[in-house]
């Protein structure tokens, strides 16, 4: 075979015979204590397969010679803090949820609890602070679907609402297009109504005495005369400027024609009756509890 190489002029090195576009191949290798470094981390990572969890099976994982992993370490860790807790949420348990407010301690404690539960479980939906998002009650305010006392509140984490459970809070909103009960235009119209109960502006030529007609035979049985809403219902308020789906035209016709059914889980089961009780306290301590 042929050598091709030849000593670079420039640099004094050697060529490997390798030429792109005029372009000569220096014949630099690696140098010698990174090629062992290279190995030495090939054998580590031979050691690690062997001593740790490494490589996934059919249905579980290989566990390796220590049967380390990190979520037992995490399972361990948090059955050491439920234990260091463990006095203390005993007491959180038995008493009565009217005077967890009433002792600081207790407060402080149904507090911590609630928030990193509340950040766990309820986040995702009501947003880190409790401020809510579209379709996701803000619980910051003193607007309530179903009540804003506290033992309201903790009967609405227990039990949800629509959720399946024998205790749920069943109430919805009919689709009144959806079900051909109303016509187009007698939605539109008792759209511009909900929206003129709370001052908000209506469409030029609006029916006020028809829209108050049409909302009086299909709307008052749940939201109440005026438009107060019935918390016994889960029908809000339409006159207080507080909308969960949104108070534009098109997003009130949407909801008047194909009505609102929301879920809220119901935590019951899924939390202990300690840690459902701390989180009632806490969601009541975010400003808006009655």
């Amino acid at each position: 075979m042929t050598d091709h190489s030849e000593v670079d002029t420039v640099t004094g090195k050697s060529t490997t015979g390798h030429e792109w576009d005029g372009i000569k191949e220096l014949n630099t290798p690696l140098p010698r204590w990174w090629v062992i470094s290279f190995y030495l981390t090939i054998i580590w990572s031979i050691g690690y397969w062997i001593v740790y969890p490494a490589w996934p099976l059919i249905s579980s994982h290989t566990t390796g010679l220590l049967g380390y992993s990190t979520r037992a370490s995490l399972a361990v860790e948090l059955a050491n803090l439920e234990t260091l807790r463990g006095e203390k949420m005993a007491a959180l348990a038995a008493a009565p949820l009217a005077d967890i407010e009433k002792d600081p301690a207790l407060l402080a404690l149904a507090r911590a609890k609630g928030r990193t539960v509340f950040g766990d479980n309820c986040a995702p939906c009501h947003g880190s602070g409790g401020a809510g998002a579209k379709g996701y009650p803000n619980l910051n305010d003193d607007d309530w679907l179903w009540g804003g006392t506290l033992d309201q509140i903790m009967q609405t984490i227990q039990f949800g609402a629509r959720s399946g459970h024998a205790k749920t809070h069943e109430g919805q909103m009919l689709a009144f297009g959806k079900d051909g009960v109303l016509k187009a235009d007698e939605i539109v119209t008792v759209a511009n109504y909900v929206r003129s109960l709370s001052g908000l502006p209506t469409r030029k030529g609006f029916d006020a005495a028809k829209g108050e007609k049409i909302f009086t035979e299909n709307c008052v049985a749940c939201h109440g005369e005026g438009g107060k809403g019935n918390q016994e219902l889960g029908a809000p308020d339409l006159t207080d400027k507080i909308w969960l789906y949104g108070s534009d035209e098109a997003a009130l016709i949407e909801t008047i024609s194909q009505g609102r059914a929301g879920v809220m889980p119901a935590w019951e089961g899924r939390l202990d009756p300690a840690t459902i009780k701390a989180m009632a306290v806490y969601v009541h301590s975010l400003g808006g509890g009655k």
